[in-house]
Formats: C-alpha cells, sequence, structure tokens
C-alpha cells in the first residue's frame, strides 16, 4: 500500500509517502509558510530536491493541492493518479482521554478532537485543518488519526493526577498526558528489536530530545510515566519552553512585572528554556554548544542545566519501574550531540553505566553506545515517527478488510 502521511502545523505542512510493502520512502517534502509566501520542497526517492518559493498557499487546503499535484507530475511525480494512494495518516496531537490507539477519521471523531481543542489550541485546530484540507480533496481515502498522545494513555492515575481538588479532573479532565508518543512508541520498539529483546519483557527510558523534549518510562512496552503533562509545557527546560516551574515563583513574577497570565504563557513558551537562560543567545543547541567553546557562560550554563534535568527525570524512571535495561537517545540533540550524552549519563554511573566514547561519536540508524560490561544498554536510535504513522494506517487498513 502507498501511504500519504501528514503532519500539519499552524503555517506548515510536512508529508512523506511510504510504501508499506517495503516501508520505502517514495517522497518526502513540506509547504511552509501557507497564507504568507509559500516554500514548497519536494524529493522524490534516489531523485533531486524540487524547491520553490513562491507558492500560491492561502491555506491549507492549497497546500494539500500543490502537494497532490507534485505527486503526478510527469517528470518528478510518484503516481499516475489520486487514487494510486490508497490510505492518508495524519499525525494529531491531542485525542485527551478520548482516544487511547488510532482511528479511522469519521465526522464522529473529528467533533470529539474538536472538543479537545482547549487541551491543545495552538496544535489541534492546525491538525483538523489538514485532515480537512485532504477531505475536500480526496473524498473517498481512507483517513487514519495517530495521536501523539495515545501510547501514554496506559499510565496509572498515581502517573498522570496532579495534587490539585479531584473535581478539576472530573469536571475539566485537568491531568498528565504525556507528548511524543509516537515517536516513544516507535523508538522503544526499534531498541528492544536492534538489541533482540521482547519488547514485552524490557524496561526502556526514551530520551526524545530536541527543541521540544521529553522522557517517557516504558515497562514492558507499555508508559509508565511521561515527562510532559497537561501540555507540552511540563517536564524537561526546552529550547524554549521553561519545563517545571513553582506555581508561586509565576505568581510572584506576575505581581512584580505586572503582567498577566496571557503573558506569563508567553513568557513560559517563547521566552524561556536554553534560550532564556543564555540570556537570549539561541535555543539552538549547536550555537549553544559552539558558544560555549569560545568560553560563553551562560551558554554553557544553559547546557549544564538540560544535562542536569535530563538524568533527573531518568533516574526517577529508574525508580518507578523499579529497574531499567535501556536508556535510548533520540531527536535532533539526542541523536547529534554526543558531548551532551556523555554528559548525562556521567550522572548515571550509579546505574553502572559506561560508556563507550568511540562508539558515542558513531551515527547510525541504530547505535549501542555503552560498552560491553555497563549493567544498562545506552542507545542512539533515530526517531521515525512517519513510518509509525504509516505502520498505524496500514495496520488499519488491513484491520478493515474483512469488515
Amino acid at each position: 500500500m502507498k501511504i500519504l502521511v501528514i503532519n500539519s502545523g499552524s503555517s506548515s505542512l510536512k508529508f512523506q509517502v511510504i510504501d508499506s510493502d517495503t516501508e520505502q520512502v517514495l517522497v518526502r517534502g513540506v509547504c511552509e509558510r501557507i497564507g504568507i509566501d509559500g516554500r514548497f520542497t519536494y524529493k522524490p526517492h534516489g531523485g533531486v530536491a524540487v524547491s520553490a518559493a513562491p507558492v500560491a498557499m492561502e491555506n491549507h487546503t492549497q497546500a494539500v493541492n500543490v502537494l497532490m499535484e507534485a505527486l503526478v507530475d510527469e517528470k518528478n511525480g510518484i503516481i499516475r493518479d489520486f487514487s494510486e494512494i490508497d490510505v492518508i495518516g495524519h499525525r494529531l496531537v491531542h485525542g485527551g482521554e478520548k482516544f487511547t490507539g488510532s482511528v479511522v477519521i469519521t465526522d464522529q471523531v473529528i467533533e470529539a478532537m474538536t472538543e479537545c481543542n482547549d487541551l491543545a489550541p495552538l496544535h489541534n485546530p492546525a491538525n483538523l485543518v489538514g485532515v480537512d484540507a485532504c477531505r475536500k480533496l480526496m473524498p473517498d481515502t481512507l483517513m487514519v488519526g495517530v495521536f501523539d498522545t495515545a501510547f501514554n494513555q496506559t499510565m496509572e492515575p498515581k502517573a498522570f493526577l496532579y495534587g490539585l481538588p479531584y473535581r478539576y479532573y472530573e469536571k475539566y479532565k485537568i491531568r498528565r498526558y504525556g507528548f511524543h508518543g509516537i515517536s516513544h512508541k516507535y523508538v522503544s520498539r526499534r531498541a528492544a528489536e536492534f538489541m533482540g529483546q521482547d519488547i514485552r519483557r524490557v524496561k526502556t527510558i526514551v530520551c526524545h530530545l530536541g527543541n521540544g523534549a521529553s522522557i517517557s518510562a516504558v515497562r514492558f512496552g507499555k508508559v509508565v510515566d511521561n515527562s510532559m503533562g497537561f501540555t507540552p509545557l511540563e517536564g524537561l527546560v526546552m529550547g524554549t519552553r521553561s519545563g517545571d516551574v513553582d506555581p508561586g515563583a509565576l505568581e510572584f513574577l506576575a505581581r512584580k512585572e505586572n503582567l498577566d497570565f496571557k503573558q506569563i504563557m508567553a513568557i513560559l513558551n517563547q521566552e524561556s528554556g536554553v534560550l532564556g537562560i543564555s540570556r537570549n543567545l539561541s535555543s539552538d543547541f549547536r550555537e549553544l554548544k559552539n558558544a560555549e567553546i569560545k568560553y560563553n557562560d551562560k551558554a554553557a550554563l544553559a547546557r549544564e542545566i538540560f544535562a542536569y534535568k535530563v538524568a533527573k527525570y531518568v533516574g526517577s524512571y529508574a525508580a518507578a519501574m523499579n529497574g531499567v535495561d535501556n536508556i535510548v537517545f533520540t531527536a535532533g540533540v539526542g541523536e547529534n550531540d554526543s558531548d551532551m550524552r556523555q554528559e548525562i549519563c556521567g550522572y548515571l554511573e550509579f546505574l553502572g553505566i559506561t560508556i563507550d566514547e568511540v562508539k558515542n561519536r558513531d551515527q547510525g540508524e541504530a547505535v549501542r553506545i555503552s560498552t560491553g560490561t555497563s549493567r544498562v544498554n545506552v542507545l542512539v536510535v533515530r526517531t521515525n515517527e512517519e513510518l509509525e504513522i504509516a505502520r498505524e494506517a496500514a495496520a488499519m487498513a488491513e484491520s478493515l478488510k474483512g469488515v
């Protein structure tokens, strides 16, 4: 089957077409700056990337139209007509408690997801715009929604409830949901496969470290805990997000600076994290690393705080699962910053971890960077959310064949 994977943001639309039989990416691309000055990039397998700007993309429907025309283009296209796309898999961010797995997108699903918009006001509406655009252009094509929160729905109340009056959970479902679930699912299973393990018998901590960062504890294939919470703001210090902060400090800041809550949230989401700690130098860990080499003390501090927070969460999750077999680094920082991995693992020697400094510099789809004597396997696994979405979409399509 040919699966079109769509990841729709507020002003962008990333896509891939994947052959589910071979899991080969037939084409990948992105529509950017939708509604501004449209930019389009398209790269077929084995071909040359095609980039164009500006492109008429006033809305997501036009963006989908642009990508579909590219798919059937005589020179660079990979299909003859749209009927060759068997399924469209959509990345959907927040399903609340309504969705614990992938679903066929129907009017009822869209209505239920719309009810979750308050939980992810920046993400869910954008996701739904992408869904609506595809439905208009390909109304007869099966569409499957894959939720970023679904994999985390195996968390127990002791992990997901806050210390707030229980009535607020009952009335508004205020709880920890966890995010990056698509990545955590793919990486935890790929790590077990790489190590020749049965996912149902291992305890894995996945460190998804990028501009947005989260850590999950996956015990026997099911999530025990995830560092992100009611929103993706909780947990680690990130690129521009603060992570964990005492609410009392926010009330204090609001009084001292005469700020309303909207302004406070803007600071927490857009001005904090390593960007804020480094005095607005950068939210890019690569730029911070270069600045640290040049003896910029705030860049060094930002990276040090990040490593420390990651190690604290890893240690707590080892306790939550009463042990750990695999610690896996993934995403932009996790996959590419060997110095950061080394620093994080330096805090974890009490777990019996030893890192092979040579292997830690290796690049690959999956690499074990711990020594043969390390009591815990430490790996780097390249995440592949699009492939995970394609797998979910293909499995859903197969399950419907006999219905």
